[in-house]
Order: structure tokens, then sequence, then C-alpha cells
């Protein structure tokens, strides 16, 4: 009977010492878990500071090296038009106006080519077809910029000047208030050629963030909306559209803030002609043109920080966009709110 008391109190001594060592080990592998959390968080910390930081950093460096220029001319650098390095004077509205026309001009030419692009892709193309249109359109966003300048200056240019720039002189041309604009020497570059190489350019970025977008609206909604008897536009308006507006947004504002930096298309297309003028048919300048072809040439320390003026304008204005889309879809969520 004792001897089997003492094997009940052993075995007993030993399931306690097992559940220690298993507490013990829950510990650390607790700790352990705690550790690597505690790491994985101030990792991810570390990569959100560190685009914050660098964010900063351009920002105070261009505004370090704008500084002599703006000391110089004051505000009204934004407003200047005269852009003389001979003489050291320098203003920046002839290549803020250049690059607000030409990616307006961008935009405007791209956003519905895009929207018809992803349209096809999602709801009309044949299953066969989608892949290998898919797959080219996101080729095209490959391409080097040089290269849409090249072709831009070799072959878009001539056949502008041959053909889209008389077409446009005698139709539009010819009215009231807007012929302005289509008005003065056909030469084929100039600021339209360069917002219509621009469109060409954004246009695959455009088209494949709409794509994708569009692909992520559940099926359901679409195939209820069908059952209603919807057309298949009616369902893009009314399903696909509003469940998809950010993305859409989203896709623009990608496209409109790579139309705003281009730097290579553009400087070969644009004319790099320091003037304004009302017609899209002349040369101009835009920012991303102006320091491609006058940085490594500023030999003047004004120059300089002119041209860096000119950086932290196009930083500037790039922020700008992108505030007004949060507001635009902060709008658009209010709007909803009311009408639910």
């Amino acid at each position: 009977m004792s001897a089997n008391m003492s094997s009940i109190a052993v075995s007993g001594e030993d399931a306690m010492q097992s559940q220690a060592a298993e507490h013990q080990a829950l510990l650390r592998t607790m700790r352990g878990q705690r550790m690597q959390d505690f790491l994985f968080h101030k990792l991810t910390l570390l990569f959100a500071a560190t685009v914050l930081l660098v964010l900063l950093g351009i920002i105070v460096s261009l505004a370090l090296g704008a500084w002599p220029a703006l000391k110089a001319f004051g505000p009204g650098f934004i407003t200047r038009i005269e852009w003389d390095p001979v003489n050291d004077q320098y203003g920046a509205m002839i290549a803020i106006v250049g690059t607000v026309v030409t990616s307006s001009i961008a935009l405007a030419i791209a956003f519905p080519i895009s929207f018809g692009i992803a349209v096809f892709l999602t709801e009309i193309c044949p299953a066969w077809l989608r892949r290998p249109l898919g797959t080219a359109v996101e080729l095209l966003a490959g391409i080097p910029s040089i290269i849409y300048g090249m072709w831009g200056l070799f072959v878009f240019a001539p056949f502008c000047a041959d053909y889209v720039q008389p077409l446009l002189a005698h139709t539009l041309g010819k009215l009231p208030f807007v012929g302005a604009l289509f008005s003065g020497p056909m030469m084929g570059i100039g600021v339209l050629t360069a917002g219509f190489v621009l469109a060409v350019m954004i246009i695959p970025f455009i088209a494949s963030v709409m794509r994708d977008v569009f692909e992520i609206v559940p099926p359901v909604l679409k195939e209820s909306a069908y059952g209603l008897g919807c057309t298949k536009w009616e369902v893009v308006r009314k399903i696909v559209l509003p469940y998809t507006k950010v993305g859409v947004v989203g896709g623009v504002m990608l496209g409109f803030g790579r139309a705003l930096g281009e730097t290579m298309a553009v400087t070969f297309v644009i004319g790099n002609a320091n003037k304004l003028s009302w017609s899209l048919f002349a040369a101009g300048n835009s920012i991303a043109s102006t320091l491609a072809n006058e940085f490594a040439e500023a030999d003047t320390e004004l120059h300089v920080s002119s041209l860096l003026a000119l950086g932290l304008i196009l930083f500037i204005l790039t922020f700008i966009v992108l505030t007004g889309a949060k507001l635009m879809l902060a709008g658009m969520a209010r709007r909803e709110g009311v009408k639910s």
C-alpha cells in the first residue's frame, strides 16, 4: 500500500514538473512573440518615418536652394514672365503656364480614351482578346520617355504639322474666342504637340488602374443590374463607377502627376521657347523641360537658385493636385451620406 502511495506521489510530482515546464515554455513563446511583434511594429514605423523624412528633406533642400531667387525677386517671381539668363533675370510664369497647359491637354485627351479602354477590357472584350490587349496596354507604360520624345519629334510632329494643326485651324480656329488658341504658324512642335505626346504616355497608367479597379466590382452587383434590364452603359454608370470612384480618381491623379513632371518627352517637342502665346501651336516651355535644358549649364548662383525655385513650384503644384483630389473625394462621400 505504501509502495502504491509513493508511486502516486512520484507521478504527481512528475505531472507538476511537466506542467511547470510547459508553462515556462509557453511563457518563453509568448515573450518571443511579443518581442517579434515589437520589432515588427518598430521596423514598419521606421519605414513609414523614412518616407516622411525623405519628403521633408526634399522640401527643405529645395526651399534652401530656392531662397536666393525668392529673396532677389520676391513673391513676384511666380508672376514674372521674363527669363533671361544673360542678364540674370528670372520669372516662373512661362514655365508654370506651359506645365499646366500641356498637362491639362494631356488629361483631357487621355481620360476618355483610358476610360473607354478600361470599360472595353472589363465589360465588352471577348475573353480570348482580353489578356493580349491588357498586356499591350501595360507594355506601353514601360516604354522610356525619351523614346516617346523621339517618336513625337520625328513622327508625330510632322504629322501634326501636315494634318492635325491645319484641320484644327480650319475648324476650331474659325470660332470666336477659342479661335486664337488654334492660330499661328503650323510648325508641328509646340504646346499642343507636347500635350498630345503626354496623353499617349499617361493613357497606359490611367487605363491600367481603371481596369484593375473595375475588375474588383462584385459580379453579383452587375448581374443583378443586368437582371433588372440595365444596359451595359447603365451598369457602368450606376454600378461600376460609384463602386470604384476612389480608384478612378487615383488613376487619373497618377496620370496627371506623371504629365506634370514629365521631362524628356516634353523637351523634345514643346519647342523650348521662353515666351507666352495664346496659340497652342506656338512653342513654349515647361518646368521640367526648363530644368532639363538649363540645369547643367547654369553658371551663376541666381540661375541655379531660380531653377531650384522652379522645382519647388512643381512640387507644390503636385501637392495641390493631390490635395484637390482628396477634397473632391471627401465631397463626394459627404454627398452620398446626404442622399442616403
